[in-house]
């Protein structure tokens, strides 16, 4: 939902009404919600990367073009894996079982929902992978003079990627 405000302007005695939308500023990045289909509930994560698409290119040349160059017209679209990490929890191997169940193509497909959410928590942006699973799976480093929390990563592989607003 977009409010808006109404702003009065005065230019050389007239009066001048506009309206400006609060959608001015972009959204930060930090708030965010991740859930993966068989799990109903969010899963906490620290950071998600490689939500992408791209159209691979084709070059192509007419056979009675009097230049000597190529167009360029749009191919297969492709996407990128993507990559989910989050802090270790004690007793919780949701995502080994899930990468643990990949035996002889017997895959067990998930959607996963990221959201973008605003100042009051409503999903303003949300991407969806169709038929993700996983690809690797990274346990923490580990160093015994560190104190930083524990982070495992997750690779997830997809079949397409939809983007919806709001």
């Amino acid at each position: 939902m977009v409010s808006r405000v109404r702003i009065r302007i005065k230019v050389n005695q007239k009066s001048m009404t506009t309206e400006i939308q609060d959608s001015v500023w972009p959204l930060p990045k930090f708030y965010f919600s991740v859930t993966l289909g068989s799990q109903g509930s969010p899963v906490l994560f620290q950071e998600v990367s490689g939500l992408e698409s791209e159209s691979q290119e084709i070059e192509y040349r007419h056979g009675d073009n009097k230049l000597f160059s190529t167009i360029k017209m749009p191919g297969i679209a492709k996407v990128g894996n993507v990559t989910l990490k989050k802090g270790i929890f004690a007793k919780d191997n949701n995502f080994f079982d899930w990468y643990s169940s990949i035996k002889m193509n017997t895959i067990r497909k998930e959607t996963v929902t990221v959201q973008l959410l605003d100042e009051q928590g409503n999903p303003a942006m949300t991407w969806i992978l169709t038929n993700a699973w996983p690809t690797k799976i990274t346990g923490t480093d580990l160093k015994s003079d560190a104190n930083e929390v524990a982070v495992e990563t997750i690779e997830i592989s997809h079949e397409g990627l939809t983007i919806q607003n709001g």
